[in-house]
């Protein structure tokens, strides 16, 4: 079959074997694959414990032998906690083949009929970004209908999750983004952008992936005792964090990486209830891969970038 693959020295479109599916696990003809920051973190050698060769991509809708179109939950060996990931936790796409290949093998349990109002590249944006994004602000983050919720970074794939998510869910939704273009994007959703003398003290939460010396600012814009959910930090560390404000506002500080099976059956389940459909940017061949890996480097994009193969 064809993939891309990941090598020390080269990531090129290869003819490698068709994986072999163990008895737990079932084939998939890939339909989309999902480009992630994790894929492209990986293909710049700043991710860790990278395994090579690799043949990246977590985010697949494909096809059964039986006919049957799936989503899949890229969350491997989760564990019995559910508040964090367990040792043994692995994510579909490195050091496991991935899905920007014509086929996959993946565990039967981690598969989720895809909801029928989804095509085949909307049901290829969920399976990282999307749970990520569920998580943050409804279970980490506690989000209510009527509170005030920033989104940073607009623009990428759990940002613009999160904006559709928070829409549905009644939140009023303030945005920040470098770019002028992007935050007029999210306001054909009902966002707002961000305003540091108008909103501070007045945001219930805050889901950031962006991280950098901007958290600082986010101390004064939340409410006291309001949350600040960070799933990323694709600018680097936070230096110089005012501890002070936040044991004085009493806020509450919270990391969250992906999602439990639980909390991707429930997004599974909130999408279908909703005919929630997701913002997707572009769509590539597997040929074309690597234009798909310059658009996300760049930050071109406003929603996600998918790969059919």
């Amino acid at each position: 079959m064809r993939a891309a693959v990941l090598r020390e020295d080269s990531f090129t479109i290869e003819d490698i074997p068709s994986p072999v599916c163990d008895g737990g696990a079932t084939r998939l003809k890939v339909l989309g694959c999902g480009l992630n920051h994790r894929d492209l973190f990986i293909k710049m050698g700043q991710y860790a414990k990278i395994t090579y060769p690799a043949v990246l991509g977590s985010d697949v809708c494909g096809i059964t032998d039986y006919g049957e179109r799936v989503m899949v939950d890229p969350s491997l060996h989760w564990g019995p906690d559910p508040r964090a990931q367990g040792r043994d936790y692995q994510i579909l796409g490195m050091p496991t083949q991935g899905g920007m290949a014509e086929e996959v093998c993946v565990p039967t349990e981690n598969l989720y009929p895809v909801p029928e109002h989804l095509s085949d590249e909307e049901a290829s944006c969920y399976s990282i970004s999307g749970v990520t994004a569920y998580r943050a602000l409804f279970v980490r983050g506690d989000l209510q209908q009527g509170q005030t919720v920033l989104i940073t970074g607009i623009g990428g794939g759990v940002a613009t999750h999160a904006l559709v998510f928070a829409a549905t869910a009644g939140a009023r939704i303030l945005v920040s983004s470098r770019s002028e273009a992007k935050i007029k994007r999210a306001a054909e959703y009902g966002a707002e952008p961000v305003d540091l003398k108008r909103d501070k003290s007045s945001i219930d939460l805050i889901v950031d992936g962006i991280g950098g010396s901007t958290l600082n600012d986010y101390l004064d814009l939340v409410v006291p005792g309001g949350r600040i959910v960070v799933y990323g930090a694709t600018v680097g560390a936070a230096p110089n964090i005012n501890l002070h404000r936040i044991f004085w506002k009493q806020i509450n500080l919270l990391g969250t990486t992906m999602g439990t099976p639980r909390n991707f059956s429930s997004m599974v389940e909130f999408i279908t209830r909703h005919q929630i459909r997701p913002i997707v940017d572009s769509v590539y061949s597997l040929d074309n891969f690597a234009d798909a890996f310059t658009r996300m480097q760049n930050a071109d994009q406003f929603g996600k970038i998918v790969i059919r193969p």
